[in-house]
C-alpha cells in the first residue's frame, strides 16, 4: 500500500452522515476552511457556544442549501471541527451559526438568527465589485469560500531589502488607477497597479505600502455629500470585515472569484521589479463596531474573548470607532499571528504597517503591558522573522509611544515628532534648529540603542495634508464629509504661502513649489526610513481636505495628469530619491556621534550654520546645515563623498560659508530648491569653492569629491 493510499484511507472516511452529508470529526487546525481529500475541513472556535451548525449555500443563492449541525463528539474543547466529503468547492458559500446566551453584561452576544462569517475565511463574496449596491434582505452578506491555492509564484522570494535602504511609497490600490488619466485597463484594481510597475521603478521607491487590502465594505459609511447628496463610502478601508481574504472589489477578476490571484500577480511583479510590499493592518478594531454595529462574525462566535469589555459588558473604545479588538487575549494572539502568517506564506508580503498599533500592547482591560505577549510573539515569530514591522505609536484614547513603543529589537515606528519638527521648521517657526537637526540625525533622543531604521521619517501620509495641501492651507476644509468640518486633524503645522488655496499668483505659486521641495530635501536625506504619500511627488491636492477616508472620487485619486503638469517637481522627486540610493552615507544604521571613528579627519556628522562650525542653536535661528562625511558610510564599510545639505526657512536669504574639503576635492551642486537640480554624478563644481548664496526660503544639496570623480 502506498503512502498516497494510507492517507485517503484515513481521510476520505466518513464516519457519520448528516442529511444526504457524509461527514466526519475534523481536525482543529488550521482554523476555517481547508481542503483535504475528499472533501473540506472546517474549523470554528467558539468558547461559550451551546451549538454550532456549519451553513451551506450554493454560489449566491440568498437562502442555504443545507445546514450541518455539529455533533457533540466534534467537538475539541472551544473547538468544533468537521470535514464534510463531496462539496463543490468551486460553488461553495459556507457561514456558521452559533447558538448561545445574549447576556450583554456578561459578554455574551450569541444571536441564532444570524448568520456567522468564518474569520478565517480565505476568500469573500458578496462585495465584487466596488460600490455596487447589495440585496440588503440577503441574510448573509459577507460569505466565506474556500480558496483553492494553484497559484504559480514563479521562484518568487523574499526581497529582503535593508530597512534602512528602503523608501516607502504610501499608496491607495482603487486610488492610484481609478482617475480616468491613469489609463489603465482596468482601473481602480491590482491589476491596474500592476501596469503602473515601470512608473513606480522610474520613480526609485523601493517599497510599497498599501492602504488596508483585507475584505471590508466599502458601503458601510451611511453619511452623504451635504452639498450633493452623493453617498460618501468607507474608501479607506479601516473598518475590517475580514483578515484572512484580499478586497475582492480591487480586482478586476472580483467577480470570478480570482482575487487572490489576481493580488498575487501584482507582489510577484513588484517582486521582479525590486519593489517589496508592506500592507497596512488594522487590529484595533473591526467593522462591527460598538452596540449599535452588525453582527458580521467575532461578535456572534464569541464576543467576550475578541473584544475588551467593560466589566458592564460595554465595549472599549480606544480605536475611535466603537469598539476595541482584545488582541492580547491568548486566542486573539493566535488570530492576529495567524493571519500575518498567511499574508506572508500565501502572499509573499515583506512587511506590515499596523495601525493604532499602541492598543496591541493594551492588556484586556485597556492597561499598557511593560512586556505585551503579542508583540513580543511578532517580533520573534519564524515565518514573521524577516518581514518589516511599523508602528503607528499612538491610538485614540490617547497613548502615546513614539520612541517607546515595546521593540523587542524589530520594530519601526512612524516618527510623528519627525513630521512635526520638520514641518514647523520649514513653515518658518523659531526655536527648532537643534531638533531639525536630531531629527535629521534619525531621532536618536527617541531611539537609543536601536538602529535608525526604527524611525520611519514622514512628512506627509494618506491621514492629513498631502504635500501641496501643507503648503496651500493654513486650516483644514472637510465640509464635503458631511462631519461640519470638525472631523480631522486642527494641529497641521501647516502654512499656505500668503494665500489660502488655490492662487493665481505666480509669486505664491513659486514659493509653494519650493517649500515642496525643501521638505522633499529633508526627507530624502534625512537617516532613517523615508515615507512618500502617493501622488506628492506631482502636487497632489486634496482642495485642503485632511481626512479624505470617505472621498471615492477625485479628490482622493491619483490625476496623472500632473505627471506632465508638474514634471518639475517630479524630476526633482526623482532625482532626490536616486541621490539617497547613491550615497549611502545617508542610509548608515547606526546613528551619527558627531565624533570621528574612521580616522578620517571629520565627524560622522558636523553642523553648521551660516558659519561653517558654528550653528546658530539660538531661538531665532532659522538656517541649519548639515555635513555627513562619506568615509564613514555605513559605519565606514563602504565608500562615499561627502554630503552637505543646508535648508534656510527664513524669509531672506543668506551667504553661507562652507566647510572645508579634504585636499584635492571641491564642492559640487546637486541640487537648489531656488534653481535647479543636476544629474546624478553630472553635478557641476561650485564657482565659488567656499561659499554658497542661498535664497530665501530654499535648500542646497552639495556633494564634495574630488573635482573630476563622478557619483559612487
Amino acid at each position: 500500500m502506498s503512502t498516497q493510499d494510507i492517507r485517503e484511507r484515513i481521510d476520505a472516511f466518513p464516519t457519520h452522515r448528516i442529511g444526504p452529508y457524509r461527514v466526519r470529526a475534523g481536525r482543529p487546525f488550521p482554523y476555517g476552511a481547508t481542503p483535504v481529500p475528499g472533501g473540506v475541513n472546517f474549523s470554528v472556535y467558539s468558547d461559550g457556544a451551546t451549538t454550532m451548525s456549519l451553513v451551506l449555500f450554493e454560489k449566491g443563492a440568498t437562502r442555504p442549501s443545507a445546514e450541518l449541525e455539529f455533533p457533540p463528539e466534534f467537538r475539541i474543547g472551544s473547538v468544533y471541527a468537521m470535514t464534510v466529503f463531496e462539496l463543490d468547492t468551486e460553488n461553495l458559500e459556507y457561514g456558521f451559526r452559533a447558538d448561545g446566551p445574549f447576556d450583554p453584561e456578561r459578554g455574551d452576544r450569541f444571536d441564532a438568527g444570524q448568520v456567522l462569517s468564518d474569520p478565517y475565511a480565505r476568500l469573500i463574496s458578496g462585495r465584487e465589485v466596488w460600490g455596487r449596491e447589495p440585496d440588503w434582505d440577503n441574510v448573509y452578506h459577507y460569505r466565506a469560500q474556500v480558496l483553492n491555492d494553484d497559484f504559480d509564484w514563479d521562484g518568487d522570494r523574499p526581497l529582503r531589502i535593508p530597512a534602512e535602504d528602503l523608501v516607502i511609497y504610501e499608496t491607495h490600490v482603487r486610488g492610484f488607477t481609478r482617475h480616468t488619466s491613469s489609463k489603465v485597463s482596468a482601473p481602480g484594481t491590482y491589476a491596474g497597479m500592476r501596469e503602473k510597475i515601470p512608473y513606480l521603478r522610474e520613480l526609485g521607491i523601493n517599497c510599497l505600502e498599501l492602504l488596508p487590502v483585507f475584505e471590508f465594505d466599502e458601503l458601510d459609511n451611511p453619511r452623504t455629500d451635504p452639498v450633493t447628496g452623493e453617498r460618501l463610502y468607507n474608501y479607506w478601508g479601516y473598518n475590517t470585515v475580514s483578515f484572512f481574504a484580499p478586497k475582492a472589489g480591487y480586482a478586476a477578476t472580483g467577480p470570478f472569484g480570482m482575487q487572490a490571484d489576481e493580488f498575487k500577480s501584482l507582489v510577484k511583479e513588484l517582486h521582479k521589479a525590486g519593489i517589496e510590499v508592506v500592507l497596512d493592518v488594522v487590529f484595533n478594531h473591526t467593522a462591527e463596531g460598538n452596540e449599535q454595529g452588525p453582527t458580521i462574525s467575532f461578535r456572534g462566535l464569541d464576543n467576550a474573548t475578541y473584544y475588551m469589555l467593560t466589566p458592564r459588558g460595554e465595549y472599549y473604545n480606544f480605536s475611535g470607532t466603537g469598539n476595541t479588538v482584545n488582541c492580547n487575549h491568548p486566542v486573539v494572539r493566535d488570530f492576529v499571528l495567524s493571519c500575518l502568517r498567511h499574508w506572508v506564506a500565501e502572499y509573499h508580503i515583506d512587511g506590515f504597517r499596523f495601525d493604532l498599533a499602541a492598543i496591541l500592547d493594551r492588556a484586556p482591560d485597556g492597561t499598557p503591558l511593560p512586556n505585551p505577549p503579542l508583540l513580543e510573539q511578532l517580533a520573534y515569530d519564524p515565518v514573521l522573522r524577516h518581514t518589516k514591522l511599523i508602528a503607528e505609536a499612538w491610538d485614540a484614547a490617547g497613548l502615546y509611544q513614539v520612541g517607546n513603543f515595546p521593540n523587542y529589537g524589530r520594530w519601526s515606528e512612524w516618527n510623528g515628532k519627525y513630521r512635526d519638527a520638520v514641518r514647523r521648521f520649514v513653515k518658518g517657526e523659531p526655536g527648532l534648529v537643534g531638533e531639525l537637526a536630531t531629527r535629521m540625525a534619525g531621532s536618536p533622543d527617541l531611539y537609543q540603542g536601536r538602529t535608525s531604521s526604527a524611525s520611519v521619517n514622514f512628512i506627509t501620509a494618506h491621514d492629513g495634508f498631502t504635500l501641496a495641501d501643507l503648503v496651500s492651507y493654513n486650516d483644514k476644509h472637510n465640509e464635503a464629509n458631511g462631519e461640519d468640518n470638525n472631523d480631522g486633524a486642527n494641529d497641521n503645522n501647516s502654512w499656505n504661502c500668503g494665500e489660502e488655496g488655490p492662487s493665481a499668483s505666480a509669486h505664491v505659486r513659486e514659493l509653494r513649489m519650493r517649500q515642496m521641495k525643501n521638505l522633499l530635501t529633508i526627507l530624502l536625506t534625512s537617516q532613517g526610513i523615508p515615507m512618500i504619500l502617493a501622488g506628492d511627488e506631482v502636487g497632489r491636492t486634496q482642495l485642503g481636505n485632511n481626512n479624505t477616508y470617505c472621498q471615492d472620487n477625485d479628490l482622493s485619486w491619483f490625476d496623472w495628469e500632473l505627471v506632465k503638469a508638474n514634471a518639475d517637481l517630479l524630476d526633482f522627486a526623482r532625482a532626490l530619491i536616486a541621490f539617497r540610493h547613491a550615497h549611502p552615507v545617508l542610509r548608515s544604521s547606526d546613528h551619527p556621534t558627531g565624533t570621528d571613528r574612521v580616522g578620517s579627519g571629520y565627524p560622522d556628522v558636523s553642523w553648521h550654520g551660516v558659519r561653517a562650525w558654528a550653528p546658530d542653536w539660538a531661538g531665532h535661528g532659522r538656517v541649519l546645515a548639515m555635513m555627513r562625511c562619506g568615509r564613514h558610510a555605513k559605519g565606514g564599510s563602504v565608500a562615499d563623498d561627502h554630503v552637505y545639505v543646508a535648508v534656510n526657512a527664513h524669509w531672506e536669504s543668506h551667504d553661507l560659508e562652507l566647510p572645508t574639503l579634504p585636499d584635492g576635492q571641491r564642492w559640487h551642486l546637486f541640487a537648489d530648491t531656488g534653481t535647479a537640480v543636476h544629474r546624478l554624478g553630472g553635478e557641476p563644481e561650485l564657482e565659488h569653492p567656499g561659499r554658497f548664496h542661498l535664497g530665501a526660503h530654499s535648500s542646497v544639496v552639495l556633494v564634495g569629491r574630488a573635482a573630476h570623480r563622478t557619483t559612487p
